[in-house]
């Protein structure tokens, strides 16, 4: 079955931002949509996320599932996908507004894992795409081109968009539509 896990970023809740639009939008393709409020999001920490993410009896991450995170819930795929179970594979992964490092704060020394695998993570999905912005406040560009190169994924670019987000980019996000295209939709 088609389903689509949706991680908001740092502090987030599945309110903010575009997210309630995606999942509606999802949702109208016959998507099984999950938007998690992350525990103790004010401070993300990879294990306490794939704790709470892999222990979900009612959510099965397959070949048809795709994950779409920003900004922290961006770096959570990544981690997220290196606990999968061997064998368990995902389709399409969309990091909106990914970082490589703590971006000096101290709240986000916890959100990445000991080190990436790869070349396992490239086995783990189908498809990986980056989207980021030439103005992002928080997440430098260089961060997205970095993981797109180590993954072969694809890089979105997009001017002007500052965080993909109400509150750096305004109303405007409260929609996103450019992930639906990216998935086909």
């Amino acid at each position: 079955m088609k389903n689509a896990l949706i991680l908001h970023g740092t502090g987030g809740k599945h309110t903010h931002n575009w997210f309630p639009w995606l999942k509606a939008e999802l949702e109208k393709h016959d998507y099984k949509v999950w938007v998690p409020d992350l525990p103790g999001a004010e401070k993300p920490n990879i294990e306490r996320y794939n704790k709470f993410l892999l222990e979900q009896n009612d959510w099965d991450f397959n070949e048809e599932s795709v994950i779409i995170g920003h900004s922290s819930g961006a770096v959570t795929i990544l981690g997220l996908l290196q606990e999968l179970p061997k064998g368990v594979n995902v389709d399409t992964c969309i990091l909106v507004g990914v970082f490589k490092d703590n971006l000096g704060e101290d709240c986000l020394n916890e959100i990445f894992p000991d080190s990436y695998d790869f070349e396992r993570l490239k086995k783990k999905a189908e498809r990986f795409i980056f989207v980021h912005s030439d103005d992002d406040p928080y997440c430098p560009f260089s961060h997205a081109e970095y993981f797109a190169e180590k993954l072969d994924a694809e890089l979105v670019f997009r001017k002007g968009q500052k965080h993909f987000s109400v509150g750096t980019a305004g109303d405007r996000y409260k929609e996103f539509s450019l992930l639906l295209k990216l998935l086909g939709l």
